[in-house]
């Protein structure tokens, strides 16, 4: 079994062509389904969110802060976890993802200070802290901002 022959249980899937309200010979006139009278058995559904007249959750809650449209999602690496690299290696947004380090890069990768550094490496990401540039140059390594 995989997910390349999985399949619905028989029986359980149903035509989305069901006829309703054709007559008591069909198994599903009169009512079609809706039940007797109330809001529901109508058309004209209400809106979503809509409760009845009551005040709507969305309105009773509080609005703060500010959502800003436009920020920019900046994913951080420790400079200690460069230590899975070897000597000499070029390391790129294309490697940390390689390697797991970075799972989504979103708007950009930064390396951070934290941790320590023993290999000489050549970093090409977004951004460095003062501290993560001052250990990997310590070390004979290279930043570059792309």
């Amino acid at each position: 079994m995989d997910l390349s022959n999985l399949q619905p249980a028989e029986g359980s899937k149903h035509s989305d062509n069901f006829r309703r309200g054709r007559g008591h010979g069909s198994g599903n006139g009169k009512t079609a389904g809706k039940g007797h009278k109330g809001q529901k058995a109508r058309s004209g559904a209400t809106r979503p969110g809509f409760e009845g007249g009551q005040m709507p959750l969305y309105r009773r809650l509080p609005k703060r802060g500010f959502k800003n449209r436009n920020k920019k999602i900046i994913v951080g690496i420790n400079v200690e976890a460069l230590e899975k690299f070897e000597d000499g290696a070029v390391v790129t947004v294309e490697s940390l993802l390689e390697s797991g380090i970075v799972k989504n890069p979103r708007d950009g990768v930064k390396i951070l200070g934290n941790g320590e550094l023993t290999k000489k490496l050549t970093v090409k990401v977004d951004a460095f802290s003062e501290g993560a540039k001052a250990k990997i140059e310590a070390v004979g390594g290279t930043c570059e901002v792309i």
